[in-house]
């Protein structure tokens, strides 16, 4: 009696005690493909498993290279960046060796709380839940490491579909695909999908979607770099209803990235994004509506996230922005314009961090050059880390400019927004009494930790009904 009361009391503890432990994690890596290059400068373990480390080309260090390759459009100039993928459940243990020892190591977005243990080269913090980091080694904003960890896949199309253009894990080279109604484009984990669009031009996009019902998804890479300049885009959804563009990374644009043209219901979640090249701007939404950004990635050498209506074709409306973690290094991170030729309204960007802006543009901008009615705008919950030039509602003539006619901004409200930097410039600039911005609200505002007040906001005689709360 005596022992199996014992052994009852041992499986009872037994029990207690595994219910008490810290649940670990689950993580899925796919191996690099054979032959690729992988990065030099770090060593990463996932949860004890070696994960590869692949380089993406950004934009110069220098101000001046960087404008350089913008004006005369060169491929030749860039950085190389590092980043790793793969998924994850649960609580996971992250180990990042640098080929240099370690003095200080920054992990960013700052929001998400993450700080490292060093030891000599190697750097090791937990990772609670799947989210988008950039590992800054040695104060070295450019050349760091972007750990991209989703959860699991649930939905994987079935490859035997008809309807399905499944690309296997592997290194894949493809011209130009076309994905019509009811179409899905896979990309696997551990597949490299490399797309040469070939001459003569006028280049097509890499990816066009056209038509209803269109996914592309995945976790591989789909990289352009051996397209030409001029190539249209990465993924192009244009004339589109019920679209989803999710999960994949894209790599080295040599146009617009993923423009969405006259669409709707559009959701592009969980992209990654790296472009280097002129004109390399991250997701530009084009006269549609319906559009929702949720929770990516982008780090390109032009516009980051854009609203435009740029061929008078149609109004944009319905669209949010969120969940993003965005690095900037030449234009807009998040703005409305330029080529505003039909209304826009009914915009949100919100809860988004920015980590770096060091661009010749702004942080947050409307950039009005046209006619259109730009309003019921919205910025909310937005952490910047690093910006210049903060925010602008602009409304005047450019190089941009194809109407005769200035338009007009009207509501829009920034609230708490958290920012960083120097000098932050802040201007609120309408084009005359016909073509005002009117109602504006800053409401916990704040730059270096102090409200944003209306002596240090530059205004012209054109803004009408601008409150600070």
């Amino acid at each position: 009696m005596k022992k199996k009361l014992f052994l009852a009391g041992l499986c009872m503890s037994c029990m207690l005690f595994s219910c008490t432990q810290p649940r670990t994690g689950v993580v899925r890596i796919a191996p690099a493909p054979e032959g690729e290059p992988l990065n030099v400068d770090f060593n990463v373990t996932v949860d004890g498993q070696t994960l590869p480390v692949f380089n993406a080309r950004v934009g110069a260090v220098e101000r001046i290279v960087r404008d350089k390759s913008l004006l005369d459009r060169g491929q030749s100039i860039y950085e190389l960046t590092a980043y790793g993928y793969f998924e994850m459940e649960g609580s996971v243990s992250v180990k990042v060796t640098h080929r240099e020892d370690i003095r200080t190591v920054k992990i960013l977005p700052s929001s998400a709380g993450i700080s490292a243990t060093v030891s000599g080269r190697t750097a090791t913090f937990t990772l609670d839940r799947p989210r988008y980091l950039t590992v800054e080694i040695n104060g070295d904003i450019f050349h760091s490491l972007h750990l991209l960890a989703d959860a699991p896949e649930t939905d994987i199309p079935d490859k035997n579909s008809p309807d399905v253009i499944f690309f296997e894990p592997g290194v894949h080279e493809i011209t130009h695909l076309e994905l019509t109604d009811n179409q899905t484009l896979y990309i696997s984990p551990g597949a490299i999908v490399r797309a040469a669009v070939q001459p003569p031009g006028p280049y097509p996009p890499v990816v066009l979607l056209k038509g209803k019902n269109i996914r592309v998804c995945g976790r591989g890479v789909l990289d352009a770099s051996l397209s030409p300049l001029h190539t249209r885009s990465v993924i192009r959804a244009e004339d589109c209803e019920n679209v989803r563009i999710e999960g994949v990374i894209l790599h080295d644009s040599p146009g617009w990235t993923v423009p969405i043209d006259n669409s709707e219901h559009v959701l592009v979640k969980n992209l990654k994004l790296f472009g280097y090249r002129a004109n390399s701007d991250g997701i530009d939404i084009c006269g549609s509506k319906h559009v929702e950004v949720a929770e990516c990635f982008l780090r390109t050498m032009d516009d980051l996230v854009v609203i435009k209506t740029k061929f008078g074709k149609s109004a944009a409306e319905d669209i949010r922005v969120h969940g993003c973690v965005l690095w900037n290094q030449s234009a807009h991170v998040l703005s409305i314009g330029a080529e505003l030729r039909q209304d826009v309204s009914n915009i949100v960007f919100e809860d988004c961090d920015v980590i770096h802006d060091i661009g010749r543009e702004w942080t947050l901008r409307i950039y009005h050059c046209d006619k259109a009615l730009v309003s019921n705008i919205r910025f909310e919950n937005i952490r910047v880390e690093e910006s210049v030039r903060l925010i602008s509602l602009w409304i005047d003539s450019a190089v941009w400019s194809r109407d005769a006619e200035r338009g007009h901004i009207r509501n829009v409200t920034f609230k708490n927004i958290h920012a960083f930097g120097e000098p932050m410039t802040v201007e609120l600039k309408g084009y005359d009494k016909d073509h005002a911005i009117e109602n504006v609200t800053f409401e916990n505002v704040t730059r270096y930790g102090k409200p944003l007040t209306r002596e240090v906001v530059k205004m012209n005689e054109f803004v009408e009904n601008v409150s600070f709360r």
